[in-house]
Protein backbone atom coordinates (compact mmCIF):
# COMPACT_ATOMS: atom_id res chain seq x y z
CA UNK A 1 0.00 0.00 0.00
CA UNK A 2 2.71 2.11 -0.60
CA UNK A 3 1.43 5.17 -2.60
CA UNK A 4 2.83 6.06 -5.73
CA UNK A 5 4.05 9.33 -7.26
CA UNK A 6 1.88 9.88 -10.19
CA UNK A 7 3.25 13.67 -11.15
CA UNK A 8 3.87 16.64 -9.76
CA UNK A 9 2.41 19.92 -10.90
CA UNK A 10 3.45 21.80 -7.83
CA UNK A 11 0.07 22.43 -6.91
CA UNK A 12 -0.41 25.07 -4.37
CA UNK A 13 -3.92 23.56 -3.28
CA UNK A 14 -4.29 20.01 -5.40
CA UNK A 15 -8.30 19.40 -5.08
CA UNK A 16 -10.99 17.70 -6.36
CA UNK A 17 -9.54 14.55 -8.00
CA UNK A 18 -12.49 12.56 -9.83
CA UNK A 19 -12.68 9.79 -12.07
CA UNK A 20 -14.24 10.26 -15.60
CA UNK A 21 -16.09 7.20 -16.20
CA UNK A 22 -16.45 8.05 -20.01
CA UNK A 23 -12.99 8.90 -20.80
CA UNK A 24 -11.19 7.06 -18.25
CA UNK A 25 -9.28 9.50 -16.79
CA UNK A 26 -8.60 11.03 -13.53
CA UNK A 27 -9.42 14.85 -13.34
CA UNK A 28 -8.11 17.35 -10.62
CA UNK A 29 -7.38 21.13 -10.20
CA UNK A 30 -5.02 23.30 -8.40
CA UNK A 31 -7.15 26.22 -6.77
CA UNK A 32 -4.74 28.82 -6.15
CA UNK A 33 -3.56 28.88 -9.48
CA UNK A 34 -6.48 28.29 -11.30
CA UNK A 35 -5.15 25.13 -13.22
CA UNK A 36 -7.35 21.99 -13.85
CA UNK A 37 -5.23 18.37 -15.07
CA UNK A 38 -5.67 14.53 -16.26
CA UNK A 39 -4.50 11.79 -16.09
CA UNK A 40 -4.39 8.69 -18.18
CA UNK A 41 -3.24 5.87 -16.64
CA UNK A 42 -4.04 3.33 -19.52
CA UNK A 43 -0.84 5.61 -21.16
CA UNK A 44 0.75 7.18 -18.20
CA UNK A 45 0.38 10.49 -19.80
CA UNK A 46 -0.68 13.47 -17.92
CA UNK A 47 -1.30 16.96 -18.83
CA UNK A 48 -2.63 20.61 -17.64
CA UNK A 49 -5.56 21.48 -19.93
CA UNK A 50 -6.98 24.20 -18.51
CA UNK A 51 -5.56 27.61 -17.08
CA UNK A 52 -7.96 30.52 -15.96
CA UNK A 53 -10.76 31.22 -13.47
CA UNK A 54 -10.32 29.91 -9.79
CA UNK A 55 -12.03 26.55 -9.94
CA UNK A 56 -12.59 25.43 -6.34
CA UNK A 57 -14.18 22.30 -7.05
CA UNK A 58 -16.66 20.12 -10.42
CA UNK A 59 -18.46 18.04 -11.45
CA UNK A 60 -19.16 15.47 -13.98
CA UNK A 61 -22.52 16.16 -15.77
CA UNK A 62 -24.39 13.28 -17.21
CA UNK A 63 -23.63 13.82 -20.75
CA UNK A 64 -19.78 14.07 -19.78
CA UNK A 65 -18.74 17.91 -19.60
CA UNK A 66 -16.98 19.51 -16.61
CA UNK A 67 -19.52 21.70 -14.16
CA UNK A 68 -17.15 23.99 -12.44
CA UNK A 69 -17.66 25.86 -9.65
CA UNK A 70 -15.49 29.23 -9.46
CA UNK A 71 -15.18 32.49 -7.63
CA UNK A 72 -18.02 34.90 -6.72
CA UNK A 73 -20.46 31.87 -6.95
CA UNK A 74 -20.19 31.70 -10.70
CA UNK A 75 -20.72 28.19 -12.16
CA UNK A 76 -20.22 27.28 -15.89
CA UNK A 77 -19.61 24.43 -17.74
CA UNK A 78 -17.13 23.26 -19.68
CA UNK A 79 -17.57 21.37 -23.10
CA UNK A 80 -15.02 20.78 -25.77
CA UNK A 81 -12.89 23.24 -24.20
CA UNK A 82 -15.68 25.78 -24.41
CA UNK A 83 -17.61 27.41 -21.48
CA UNK A 84 -20.60 28.15 -20.81
CA UNK A 85 -22.08 30.34 -17.75
CA UNK A 86 -24.74 29.01 -15.62
CA UNK A 87 -24.71 31.26 -13.04
CA UNK A 88 -22.43 34.48 -13.31
CA UNK A 89 -22.19 35.40 -9.64
CA UNK A 90 -24.30 35.37 -6.33
CA UNK A 91 -24.59 38.56 -4.90
CA UNK A 92 -23.40 37.63 -1.40
CA UNK A 93 -20.51 35.55 -2.34
CA UNK A 94 -18.78 38.32 -4.32
CA UNK A 95 -15.73 38.64 -1.41
CA UNK A 96 -15.32 34.57 -1.78
CA UNK A 97 -14.83 31.61 -3.51
CA UNK A 98 -17.18 27.89 -3.83
CA UNK A 99 -14.69 24.89 -2.30
CA UNK A 100 -15.74 21.24 -2.06
CA UNK A 101 -18.65 20.15 -4.00
CA UNK A 102 -20.32 16.72 -4.51
CA UNK A 103 -23.75 15.67 -6.94
CA UNK A 104 -26.34 13.87 -5.36
CA UNK A 105 -28.49 10.74 -7.05
CA UNK A 106 -30.91 13.06 -8.58
CA UNK A 107 -27.70 15.10 -10.42
CA UNK A 108 -28.48 18.19 -8.02
CA UNK A 109 -25.07 19.52 -6.45
CA UNK A 110 -24.15 19.96 -2.61
CA UNK A 111 -21.31 22.65 -2.54
CA UNK A 112 -19.33 24.82 0.09
CA UNK A 113 -18.83 28.65 0.43
CA UNK A 114 -15.29 29.99 1.98
CA UNK A 115 -15.80 32.25 4.30
CA UNK A 116 -15.22 35.94 4.04
CA UNK A 117 -13.56 38.34 6.36
CA UNK A 118 -17.17 38.72 7.73
CA UNK A 119 -19.00 35.91 8.30
CA UNK A 120 -18.62 31.95 8.33
CA UNK A 121 -18.63 29.90 5.47
CA UNK A 122 -21.90 28.22 3.99
CA UNK A 123 -23.32 25.29 1.71
CA UNK A 124 -25.31 25.57 -1.18
CA UNK A 125 -27.69 23.36 -3.20
CA UNK A 126 -27.55 23.67 -7.05
CA UNK A 127 -30.90 21.73 -8.20
CA UNK A 128 -31.32 20.77 -12.13
CA UNK A 129 -33.56 23.69 -13.05
CA UNK A 130 -30.36 25.61 -12.23
CA UNK A 131 -32.08 27.33 -9.35
CA UNK A 132 -29.40 27.81 -5.84
CA UNK A 133 -30.24 27.59 -2.63
CA UNK A 134 -28.68 28.35 0.65
CA UNK A 135 -29.36 24.95 3.03
CA UNK A 136 -26.84 25.51 5.54
CA UNK A 137 -24.73 28.84 7.54
CA UNK A 138 -21.96 28.82 9.70
CA UNK A 139 -19.27 26.92 8.38
CA UNK A 140 -16.00 27.18 9.69
CA UNK A 141 -14.35 26.01 6.51
CA UNK A 142 -17.01 23.53 4.22
CA UNK A 143 -14.90 20.49 2.86
CA UNK A 144 -15.51 17.05 1.83
CA UNK A 145 -18.93 15.13 1.11
CA UNK A 146 -19.91 11.98 0.27
CA UNK A 147 -23.60 9.95 0.87
CA UNK A 148 -23.81 7.10 2.50
CA UNK A 149 -24.59 3.43 0.13
CA UNK A 150 -28.26 3.84 0.96
CA UNK A 151 -28.38 7.26 -0.31
CA UNK A 152 -30.10 7.85 3.26
CA UNK A 153 -27.56 10.64 4.39
CA UNK A 154 -24.79 12.48 3.67
CA UNK A 155 -21.50 13.49 5.41
CA UNK A 156 -19.52 16.97 5.49
CA UNK A 157 -16.84 17.47 6.69
CA UNK A 158 -16.60 21.45 8.46
CA UNK A 159 -12.43 21.18 8.41
CA UNK A 160 -11.74 24.45 10.68
CA UNK A 161 -13.37 22.48 14.05
CA UNK A 162 -11.94 18.98 12.63
CA UNK A 163 -15.60 17.61 12.94
CA UNK A 164 -17.28 15.89 10.28
CA UNK A 165 -20.88 15.46 10.40
CA UNK A 166 -23.57 13.10 9.49
CA UNK A 167 -27.06 14.83 8.42
CA UNK A 168 -30.11 12.51 7.11
CA UNK A 169 -30.69 12.75 3.85
CA UNK A 170 -33.60 12.49 1.86
CA UNK A 171 -32.73 11.57 -1.96
CA UNK A 172 -36.34 12.97 -3.45
CA UNK A 173 -36.51 16.50 -1.76
CA UNK A 174 -32.61 17.21 -1.57
CA UNK A 175 -33.51 17.95 1.71
CA UNK A 176 -30.83 17.35 5.05
CA UNK A 177 -31.57 17.38 8.83
CA UNK A 178 -30.56 15.77 11.88
CA UNK A 179 -27.01 16.99 12.18
CA UNK A 180 -24.67 14.64 14.41
CA UNK A 181 -21.30 14.69 15.11
CA UNK A 182 -19.75 11.31 13.19
CA UNK A 183 -16.25 11.63 13.24
CA UNK A 184 -14.31 14.42 16.09
CA UNK A 185 -10.34 15.10 15.09
CA UNK A 186 -7.51 16.18 17.43
CA UNK A 187 -5.05 18.36 16.71
CA UNK A 188 -2.48 15.68 16.15
CA UNK A 189 -4.49 14.33 13.55
CA UNK A 190 -4.91 17.36 11.43
CA UNK A 191 -7.75 19.07 9.78
CA UNK A 192 -10.11 16.38 7.99
CA UNK A 193 -9.81 17.68 4.25
CA UNK A 194 -11.73 15.46 1.19
CA UNK A 195 -13.80 12.72 1.48
CA UNK A 196 -15.02 9.83 -0.28
CA UNK A 197 -17.15 6.74 0.55
CA UNK A 198 -15.77 2.90 -0.25
CA UNK A 199 -17.90 -0.23 -1.33
CA UNK A 200 -18.25 -1.49 1.89
CA UNK A 201 -19.39 1.84 3.52
CA UNK A 202 -16.38 3.36 5.02
CA UNK A 203 -15.66 6.71 4.73
CA UNK A 204 -12.10 7.91 4.12
CA UNK A 205 -10.61 11.58 5.09
CA UNK A 206 -7.63 13.18 3.63
CA UNK A 207 -5.93 14.65 6.36
CA UNK A 208 -4.13 17.87 6.12
CA UNK A 209 -1.25 18.89 8.16
CA UNK A 210 -1.34 15.16 8.87
CA UNK A 211 -0.07 13.66 6.07
CA UNK A 212 -1.92 10.52 5.72
CA UNK A 213 -5.64 9.24 5.16
CA UNK A 214 -8.02 7.84 7.52
CA UNK A 215 -10.83 5.20 7.02
CA UNK A 216 -13.78 5.53 9.01
CA UNK A 217 -16.21 2.40 10.01
CA UNK A 218 -19.90 3.11 9.22
CA UNK A 219 -20.23 4.23 12.86
CA UNK A 220 -17.38 6.85 13.06
CA UNK A 221 -14.43 4.74 14.76
CA UNK A 222 -11.43 4.98 12.95
CA UNK A 223 -9.69 1.79 11.42
CA UNK A 224 -7.32 2.46 9.12
CA UNK A 225 -4.60 5.38 8.32
CA UNK A 226 -2.13 5.08 5.48
CA UNK A 227 0.46 7.59 5.24
CA UNK A 228 1.22 9.74 2.63
CA UNK A 229 4.43 11.51 1.65
CA UNK A 230 3.23 15.38 1.92
CA UNK A 231 2.36 17.13 4.71
CA UNK A 232 -0.89 18.29 3.23
CA UNK A 233 -3.31 15.69 2.30
CA UNK A 234 -5.83 17.50 0.34
CA UNK A 235 -8.27 14.90 -1.15
CA UNK A 236 -9.06 11.76 -2.64
CA UNK A 237 -11.36 9.39 -4.90
CA UNK A 238 -11.48 6.21 -6.29
CA UNK A 239 -10.54 5.18 -9.99
CA UNK A 240 -9.58 3.25 -11.91
CA UNK A 241 -11.87 1.24 -14.49
CA UNK A 242 -13.02 -1.22 -11.58
CA UNK A 243 -12.27 1.75 -8.90
CA UNK A 244 -9.41 -0.37 -7.27
CA UNK A 245 -7.26 2.38 -7.03
CA UNK A 246 -7.19 5.59 -4.91
CA UNK A 247 -5.96 9.08 -6.26
CA UNK A 248 -5.00 11.61 -3.45
CA UNK A 249 -4.29 15.57 -4.08
CA UNK A 250 -2.14 17.01 -1.94
CA UNK A 251 -1.01 21.04 -1.43
CA UNK A 252 2.09 22.72 -0.80
CA UNK A 253 4.22 23.10 -3.90
CA UNK A 254 4.89 26.05 -3.05
CA UNK A 255 6.35 25.55 0.32
CA UNK A 256 8.20 22.64 -0.16
CA UNK A 257 10.76 23.43 2.55
CA UNK A 258 8.14 22.83 5.13
CA UNK A 259 5.44 20.73 3.42
CA UNK A 260 7.49 17.78 2.13
CA UNK A 261 9.69 17.60 -1.01
CA UNK A 262 6.96 15.79 -2.60
CA UNK A 263 3.89 18.58 -1.76
CA UNK A 264 1.65 19.71 -4.54
CA UNK A 265 1.86 15.83 -6.32
CA UNK A 266 -0.57 13.31 -7.01
CA UNK A 267 -0.33 10.17 -5.51
CA UNK A 268 -1.79 6.61 -6.48
CA UNK A 269 -2.47 3.64 -3.84
CA UNK A 270 -4.50 0.19 -4.07
CA UNK A 271 -6.17 -0.31 -0.72
CA UNK A 272 -7.75 -3.20 -1.18
CA UNK A 273 -11.57 -2.35 -1.50
CA UNK A 274 -13.28 -0.66 -4.65
CA UNK A 275 -14.86 2.55 -4.68
CA UNK A 276 -18.51 3.55 -5.11
CA UNK A 277 -19.20 5.48 -8.23
CA UNK A 278 -20.07 9.51 -7.94
CA UNK A 279 -23.00 10.35 -9.29
CA UNK A 280 -23.33 12.53 -12.24
CA UNK A 281 -25.12 16.08 -11.95
CA UNK A 282 -27.60 16.98 -13.96
CA UNK A 283 -27.30 20.74 -14.31
CA UNK A 284 -29.41 22.17 -17.20
CA UNK A 285 -29.42 18.77 -18.70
Amino acid sequence: MEPELICDYCCEIGENPLWHPFEKRLYWCDIATGRMFRFDPSSGKHEQFYQGEVVGGFTIQADGSLLLFMAKGAVKIRREGRMVTLIDHIPDERETRFNDVIADPAGRVFCGMMPTQDRLGRLYRLDPSGEIRLILEGISCPNGLAFSLDRKQLYFTDSRVRVVYRFDYDEQSGEINNRQVFATLSEQDGFPDGMTIDSEGYIWSALWDGAALARYAPEGREEQRIAIPARKASSLTFGGEDLSDIYVTTAGGNSKGSDGPAAGSLFRLTPGVRGAPEFFSRIGI
